[in-house]
């Protein structure tokens, strides 16, 4: 008992810290929403569907980093050091190769890119001036992504958070500058929004680099382990964490392909959408929080050596995750009013939204118990695998195609196209609780020698 004690003491020390700083991020999507409502409808359907695209990359940077956390947090309950610092660099190398080619991408072909979600061409201009601006702030976010997973592998998880919500207080003062022209700003709308995220990751990268430079003991940020070769290191990393950064891109293109599918079906789907997203995002704070400490936890424990105790951690985790889960369906029931208070759309986007905020009271479940699951206690003990097949098969295979025949095929009403999308959740469940109880993605992936 005082050891199940112990757990839920730790999980909370690492998980709290999360939730805040997703709170912060989702509490600043929602300000960036408001405060383009007062720019006009179309920019907060422009920036959504661009931001589409830069998901995937975010997407991308998430998979690489619980794809460091696997080895970093078990190489941390091991207290090997060393090896630790050569993952922040193979991250690294990874990371910065896929945001140099995010931000070429946007900054040559931005409107090609707005065309792949909307045929609208308002929307594909005000959308296409987002992505160019926004691009230098790729790379400043690839270098900090890697850095903070791995002061959240060694127990600074605290600092991670302060360093993201110095950013993200940054940016929604700064989106606040640009877009009402305060202080003698000029008012720059859309592109002061983009101006306002690169900048803020460029103050997080610098945060980066002080607490590299004053917080002893820790680990160096530091780009010249991206140029070593470490053979064993790197063939663990690929066989582990390329399978999870498979499955978060899988995840994220049909998440994009359901933006492209509703983007193309209207200017108040889109504009409903937008703002569902957002809501979405606040509802599952908490189960974000709880999938991202149940990989910590768990790893460091397995890592540790301890099989038998990294189990009991997992269910604990799961347990955690479904009452998050219907927490956070109850808050989305609950702050319905307030988005339909501070927010002005047509009365059919009004009446779409209304029904993607039920639909999404119970959805929110799904996703808690499905991160947990499988970007979490699955891939703390390198079992990263199973999540890109389910992710694969279920998205690729189920839901994309599902929601391409009733929105263009079938011609459904919106409200059945959205309802269709998010069934993609449940399917999967009696195969990813069917493989949690087997228990066999409970393993110590650690090498007491790493060249």
């Amino acid at each position: 008992m005082e050891k199940r004690r112990e757990l839920y003491k730790k999980i909370c020390v690492v998980a709290l810290p999360i939730v805040f700083q997703n709170i912060i991020d989702a509490a600043v999507s929602s300000a960036d929403v408001l405060m383009l409502n007062y720019v006009g409808q179309s920019a907060i359907g422009a920036v959504s569907l661009a931001n589409s695209m830069v998901g995937i990359l975010f997407m991308f940077l998430y998979g690489i980093g619980t794809g460091i956390a696997m080895l970093a947090a078990q190489y941390y309950g091991k207290g090997d050091m060393k090896t630790i610092e050569k993952v922040e660099g193979i991250g690294h190398k990874f990371a910065l190769s896929v945001a140099a080619l995010g931000a070429l991408l946007c900054l040559l072909i931005p409107r090609t890119l707005m065309r792949i979600y909307t045929n609208d061409e308002t929307l594909i201009e005000i959308g296409s001036k987002y992505l160019m601006f926004i691009a230098p702030g790729l790379l400043f976010w690839a270098v900090s992504a890697v850095y903070m997973s791995i002061l959240r592998c060694i127990d600074k998880v605290t600092v991670s958070t302060v360093l993201e919500a110095v950013a993200l207080v940054c940016n929604v003062t700064l989106n606040a500058v640009f877009i009402f022209g305060l202080f003698g700003a000029p008012k720059l709308g859309v592109i002061g929004v983009a101006i306002a995220t690169t900048t803020s990751r460029l103050i997080q990268l610098i945060g980066c680099i002080l607490v590299s430079v004053f917080m002893k003991p820790g680990v160096a940020l530091t780009l010249k382990t991206m140029f070593q070769r470490h053979k064993t290191l790197e063939h663990d990393f690929f066989t582990m964490a390329m399978p999870a950064i498979g499955n978060d891109l899988a995840w994220s293109l049909a998440f994009s392909a359901y933006s492209a599918i509703i983007g193309h079906l209207g200017e108040d789907a889109v504009a409903a959408y937008s703002i569902i997203n957002v809501v979405r995002n606040l509802g599952c704070v908490m189960c974000y929080g709880i999938g991202m400490a149940s990989g910590i936890i768990v790893g460091q424990i397995l890592g540790e050596g301890n099989v038998e105790d990294g189990i009991k951690a997992g269910h604990i985790c799961l347990r955690l995750a479904v009452v998050t889960g219907i927490l956070g369906g109850l808050f989305v029931v609950a702050i319905m009013p307030l988005v339909f208070m501070f927010t002005d759309l047509t009365p059919l986007a009004d009446e779409y939204l209304k029904f993607m905020l039920l639909i999404n009271s119970y959805y929110i479940t799904g996703t808690a118990v499905n991160t947990c699951l499988i970007a979490g206690i699955f891939r703390a003990g390198g079992d990263s695998k199973f999540g890109f097949w389910c992710d694969l098969i279920d998205m690729w295979a189920y839901a994309v195609p599902l929601g391409l025949l009733a929105a263009f095929v079938l011609k459904l009403p919106v409200k059945w196209v959205y309802f269709l999308l998010c069934t993609d959740e449940f399917v999967k469940w009696p195969w990813v609780f069917k493989h949690f109880y087997s228990h066999k993605w409970a393993q110590n992936i650690t090498r007491d020698n790493v060249d």
